[in-house]
């Protein structure tokens, strides 16, 4: 019988920028933050005298070959079970989130593809052989083997999980324009990035790593002495996102959007390199505003909450 697994979307509660790496990358730190919106991947299993890997989906644009997250991560997998294993997988990947919105659906989908090809074959991975297969299909594909919220650091793939926030409401706005991250972090060594000396960016990080730390662990208290709300203690203390320093300039249209989001939000802020952007609202009604304006504007949104690691791992598996 075939196994159906969520397969949950992520946020980039802030992000920020370190220098370039001799592997081309970005040194970044990140804070992941799962959402409840989600695709549903379904992945059969059966005996065959070879591997073999079979996509499809019900999104014409979903790539169903070798460039798909999924088709990656299952042949990395798949390699490491033989000569014990060997079966053609079948994979339908249906779309709920949008395709290149910057929700990390296709990291997403790589996963529950995993999840479900060890419930399949009845032979589940290590924690580390995991997080090995996932960092070497793509950066932040690791996250989604923990959920919650989730610390990043490296190029993203260095996850670690963090004290989970409070579940609240969250608006994610879906602009048609799609933004290249490639582009964006050249336009930031091109600007930001080089007034910048690399020891004065690491310093940047390690700030960032502490205060999200900090701020999670509940180590900042309000004035009465009680400690003070996570989310909020990590406002307080400036939490961004980098790549709007960048990508508001090259695509000002997003800027109106986070404008747009502010109002009643908690928090607003790009995710990633774009294009989606969010808002996290502590009532329904300051969420339906939020939707509402952006619908009165013409961008497309979605309305979801966060997700904690408990409810992730609760709730991935579809039980029939």
């Amino acid at each position: 019988m075939a196994t159906s697994v969520r397969s949950f979307s992520k946020i980039n509660l802030g992000l920020a920028i370190g220098p370039p790496r001799p592997d081309g990358f970005h040194e970044l730190v990140t804070l992941y933050q799962t959402l409840e919106a989600h695709d549903v991947v379904t992945v059969e299993a059966n005996p065959s005298e070879q591997n073999r890997v079979l996509l499809t989906s019900n999104d014409a644009r979903v790539p169903t070959d070798s460039r798909n997250t999924v088709w990656k991560m299952l042949d990395q997998a798949m390699k490491r079970l033989l000569p014990e294993f060997s079966a053609e997988v079948s994979v339908h990947i249906e779309k709920g989130l949008p395709v290149q919105g910057g929700l990390g659906a296709g990291s997403a989908n790589a996963v529950a593809a995993l999840i479900g090809l060890e419930r399949e074959l009845r032979r589940q991975f290590s924690g580390a052989e995991r997080l090995e297969i996932a960092a070497a299909v793509g950066s932040d594909v690791p996250l989604f083997l923990i959920g919650g919220t989730v610390l990043g650091l490296g190029r993203g793939e260095e996850v670690y999980p963090m004290p989970d926030l409070e579940p609240i409401h969250c608006v994610v706005a879906l602009p048609s324009i799609g933004v290249s991250t490639p582009l964006a972090f050249q336009e930031w060594d091109l600007t930001e990035g080089k007034q910048l000396t690399a020891e004065a960016n690491f310093d940047r990080l390690k700030e960032l790593g502490r205060v999200l730390s900090a701020g999670l662990s509940g180590a900042f208290f309000t004035e009465e002495g009680r400690p003070e709300d996570p989310l909020l203690a990590l406002v307080r203390t400036g939490i961004e996102n980098d790549f709007e320093k960048v990508v508001f300039r090259q695509y000002p249209f997003l800027g109106e959007i986070k404008r747009i989001l502010e109002p009643g939000a908690v928090y607003a802020a790009l995710s990633g390199s774009g294009s989606a952007v969010f808002g996290l609202y502590q009532t329904e009604e300051a969420a339906r505003k939020a939707e509402e304006a952006l619908a009165g504007q013409g961008t497309a949104c979605l309305r979801t909450k966060t997700l904690s690691r408990r409810e992730y791992w609760q709730t991935m598996v579809e039980t029939r």
